[in-house]
C-alpha cells in the first residue's frame, strides 16, 4: 500500500487549487483511492497488532434496514430465491439500491460543479462498466486501519444536551474534539473515524409516523455546512469518514451554507467538497450500536476495521461490508 510523503500540504493550501480545496493531483500512486491512501501499510500493522480479545463487531445494517430508505429514490431490496431443482437453492435481488443503507459513497458518486469528477475526470468515463473513479478501487485494495469511534452522543448528552434527532440538529466541527478530549483519544494520520450520534438507531426505532415525517421532510441530523469540516478531515489526514447519520451532513442545508453557489445543484450541500474535491471515502448510516456499548464499557475507543465494498467495477457506491476487531 502507498506511504503518503508527510508533505502532503494542508488544506489551506488546498484552497489556492483547481476547484478551491481540491486534493486532486496531491497522490501520485492510486490516485483514484483518494484519501484513502493515507492508510498506509504501517497503519496496518500498527491496528493489526491492537487486536488482543478478538471481539468482532459488524458496522452494516441489513441490507433491507430502511424500508423505505431515506432516500425517496431508492428502495430496500426484494429478495429471491430460486431452485433449479429440490436440493439445490440459488438467490437474486431485485431493485437492489447499494446505497439504500449502510453504505460508502464512491468517488463517482459527486461532481465537483463546473469541474469534473474527482481528479478531473470527465463525464465521458463515467458509466457502466467502466473503471474509472469506480468503487472496485477500495475492493481491490480494501481500506484497513485504525478505526478511532467518536461518540458525539454520549458527549452531548453527559453536556445536558441530549439530540434530538426528531427536529435534526446541526452539528459543528467543534463537537468532534470535544468528544475526542472527554474519551481520552486522539486521532492520528491514517486513521478511519467513525462518529457515533445515534441517529440511525433512533430511526429504526422510531414509529411508522414519526419516520415518514423526517423522511417526507428529508431531515436529518448531521454536520453543518461549513469550511471547517473539509479542513479538519484533510489536516487530521482521516483515511475514510463514517457516520450513523442519513448523508453525514445535516438536512436540510443550513441557510448561509458556504457552498450555496459552488453547489446550486444540492442547495450547498457538501457532498461535492467532501468526495469530488477532497476524495473522502464517505461511509453513511454505518451501524456503530454495538462497537459504541463496547467502547463505553471498556474504554477503548479504537479498533481495527476493515471495509470492503462490492467489487463492482465502476461503482458509485456500495455496502460498506465493514467489521471492527478488537
Amino acid at each position: 500500500m502507498t506511504e503518503v510523503s508527510p508533505g502532503v500540504p494542508a488544506y489551506a493550501q488546498l484552497r489556492g487549487h483547481t476547484p478551491p480545496g481540491s486534493s486532486w493531483g496531491v497522490f501520485p500512486e492510486d490516485p483514484e483511492r483518494g484519501m484513502a491512501n493515507f492508510a498506509g501499510a504501517r497503519q496496518v500493522l500498527e491496528a493489526a497488532a491492537s487486536v488482543e480479545r478478538g471481539a468482532v463487531f459488524s458496522l452494516d445494517h441489513a441490507l433491507d434496514a430502511f424500508d423505505p430508505p431515506m432516500a425517496r429514490a431508492r428502495k430496500a431490496p426484494q429478495h429471491e430465491l430460486l431452485s433449479s431443482h429440490a436440493e439445490a437453492r440459488d438467490d437474486v435481488l431485485r431493485e437492489f439500491y447499494l446505497q439504500a443503507t449502510s453504505q460508502v459513497d464512491g468517488l463517482r458518486h459527486r461532481r465537483a460543479s463546473g469541474h469534473g469528477f474527482y481528479n478531473g475526470v470527465g463525464d465521458d468515463e463515467i458509466r457502466p462498466g467502466t473503471e474509472a473513479l469506480g468503487v472496485q478501487r477500495w475492493a481491490e485494495k480494501p481500506i484497513v486501519g485504525r478505526g478511532v469511534l467518536i461518540d458525539v452522543e454520549g458527549l452531548l448528552r453527559a453536556e445536558g444536551h441530549p439530540v434530538d434527532h426528531r427536529t435534526g440538529p446541526a452539528l459543528d466541527v467543534d463537537v468532534l474534539d470535544r468528544a475526542l478530549r472527554a474519551q481520552g483519544e486522539q486521532v492520528r494520520p491514517g486513521d478511519l473515524v467513525l462518529v457515533h450520534t445515534g441517529w440511525a438507531r433512533w430511526f429504526l426505532d422510531a414509529e411508522p409516523d414519526v419516520r415518514a415525517e423526517v423522511r417526507d421532510a428529508r431531515r436529518a441530523t448531521g454536520f453543518r455546512q461549513s469550511l471547517e469540516l473539509p479542513a479538519w478531515l484533510w489536516d487530521h489526514r482521516i483515511a475514510l469518514f463514517a457516520t450513523d447519520t442519513f448523508a453525514v451532513e445535516v438536512l436540510p442545508v443550513v441557510p448561509g451554507s458556504p457552498y450555496a453557489d459552488s453547489a446550486p445543484e444540492d442547495a450547498g450541500m457538501m457532498h461535492q467538497e467532501l468526495i469530488a474535491k477532497l476524495g473522502v471515502p464517505l461511509g453513511e448510516l454505518w451501524n456503530l450500536t454495538d462497537l459504541v456499548a463496547d467502547s463505553r464499557r471498556t474504554g477503548r475507543w479504537d479498533a481495527l476495521v476493515v471495509v470492503k465494498p462490492l467489487h463492482l467495477v465502476g461503482g458509485v457506491g456500495s455496502p460498506p461490508n465493514a467489521t471492527a476487531l478488537r
